[in-house]
């Protein structure tokens, strides 16, 4: 969008003009297509200074991406701990599988790609609290390293699970339907990857 001249409005949701089509995504959270057909606003519809939301946009969007960030982190140690409960319990060849050395090297990684953007959001945070604008830099990061090592996690968890991991019975297959809809939320990992290399060299 052309940052200059945006503004912000406050617009009623049954005023004339506006319609929504409501609809739920993948991971059943709910959503909706709005439309605007010739809708007339008051001047007191205005928020804040004409021509001046660009930073109030870019605060936002920042604040909404490190909250999806620690939702995603969360859910990413959680499909961690339930894998390796899972793998503790079911037996296979009269053992539980979670003695199979191959499956304990998978649960490493899986730890360890969790422990990674684990410590990258305490980071975020951390510059986030001090000046929002200055963690810019490491939100984008963060946001491609969640995208990466989530698939990772999510991809054993249902792995380790079997058949079930994907049944709607069990919850990992619905922990991995939001993960999937954040890391397609305010842009992908693709996309982050491109706005922290602009804003590493504007920084430098």
């Amino acid at each position: 969008y052309d940052e200059d001249g945006l503004s912000l409005f406050l617009v009623d949701a049954n005023a004339e003009g506006v319609s929504k089509v409501c609809y739920p995504m993948m991971d059943a959270q709910r959503v909706a297509n709005i439309t605007f057909d010739n809708v007339q606003l008051g001047a007191d519809a205005l928020l804040g200074e004409e021509g001046a939301a660009a930073a109030v946009v870019h605060d936002v969007v920042r604040e909404a991406l490190v909250a999806l960030a620690s939702e995603a982190v969360g859910i990413m140690g959680t499909l961690n701990a339930k894998t390796l409960e899972y793998t503790k319990t079911r037996e296979q060849f009269g053992v539980a599988i979670g003695s199979f050395q191959a499956l304990q090297h998978r649960m490493v990684d899986a730890m360890m790609a969790y422990e990674q953007a684990k410590s990258l959001l305490f980071k975020a945070l951390c510059e986030y609290k001090i000046d929002p604008a200055s963690a810019e830099t490491t939100i984008h990061a963060l946001k491609v390293l969640i995208d990466r090592n989530s698939k990772l996690i999510y991809g054993e968890a249902i792995q380790m699970h079997g058949g079930m991991g994907i049944t709607d019975e069990l919850d990992i297959g619905h922990y991995a339907k939001r993960l999937m809809m954040i890391n397609a939320t305010l842009g992908d990992g693709t996309f982050h990857r491109t706005k922290f290399i602009e804003s590493t060299y504007a920084a430098a």
